[in-house]
């Protein structure tokens, strides 16, 4: 029998997986290699502290280590991760008590308008003009759940069906969290940078 070979930047990820699903350490190695950055932003993102960030990043990945014989494929390997990285912080947050606005929570809940187009106003998407470090301190003031959808749908770019498949509700739910998100943070970056909206 030859021996195994080692983990090399050409080797796919499928064969990672598989590989990491058999025990093999360098398999994990290679499948931490290949995602921390996009695990640790996203928490970054999501509890705006660096030290908070790694350790929940590192938890992120000790779970995916018990946890990858039950990854099926079903849907992408990223995909899957993220939503284990997403339930570390969720739990993470619950713990120490913060404010969250919930997934569930509909539109009508609200006796807000349901999600309609706005011609005419900013789109944050676009507005290249806003101060980075203003965005990041507008969206450490956004509710937990509100945070997370804009996080997920307009900076890392899943679909709102990933982004229900990730957290467990419907693409509906997504949809309105996200249309309130922009509409707070809307407001939120008026409220600390009102010489770009003069």
């Amino acid at each position: 029998m030859s021996p195994r070979k080692p983990i090399s930047g050409e080797l796919s990820e499928a064969v990672a997986i598989a590989r990491a699903k058999r025990g093999d350490a360098q398999a994990f190695e290679y499948l931490y290699h290949l995602h921390k950055h996009r695990v640790y932003s996203l928490c970054l993102r999501m509890l705006g502290n660096a030290a908070e960030a790694e350790d929940l990043t590192q938890e992120a990945f000790l779970q995916l280590f018990r946890k990858v014989q039950t990854f099926r494929g079903e849907s992408a390997f990223s995909t899957w991760l993220y939503r284990l990285a997403v339930n570390v912080v969720l739990m993470h947050l619950r713990k120490k008590g913060l404010p969250a606005v919930s997934l569930e929570e509909t539109a009508e809940g609200e006796g807000e308008e349901e999600p309609r187009r706005e011609i005419g106003t900013e789109d944050l998407r676009l507005a290249g003009s806003i101060d980075r470090v203003t965005l990041e301190r507008a969206l450490a003031k956004l509710p937990t759940g509100y945070r997370l959808i804009f996080i997920l749908h307009d900076i890392e770019g899943y679909e709102h069906n990933e982004i229900a498949e990730m957290l467990a509700c419907s693409i509906g739910n997504s949809k309105s969290q996200l249309h309130k998100a922009r509409l707070r943070l809307r407001d939120l970056l008026r409220e600390e940078s009102p010489k770009n909206h003069s």
